[in-house]
C-alpha cells in the first residue's frame, strides 16, 4: 500500500499542475478526484492496519492530514 499510495500521489502532482494550465479539461478533472479518492481509500486502510507506517508514509510525502 506504501507504494501505491506514493505513486497516486505523483500522479495527482502530475495532473495538478496540467489543470493549473487546463482550467477547463473536466475529464482530467474528475480523473484527478477519482485518484485522490482512491488515494484516501488506501490512506484509511493503512491507518488502521499500522499506524506508525501510516504517519511516516503521510510525513514522508507531505501530505495534509
Amino acid at each position: 500500500a506504501d507504494y501505491q499510495v506514493a505513486l497516486l500521489s505523483q500522479r495527482i502532482k502530475h495532473l495538478t499542475d496540467h489543470l493549473g494550465s487546463h482550467r477547463k479539461d473536466f475529464s482530467s478533472r474528475r480523473g484527478l478526484l477519482t485518484l485522490v479518492a482512491r488515494r484516501r481509500k488506501l490512506l484509511d486502510f493503512l491507518e488502521k492496519d499500522n499506524e506508525e507506517r501510516y504517519q511516516k508514509i503521510v510525513a514522508g510525502l507531505g501530505l495534509r492530514r
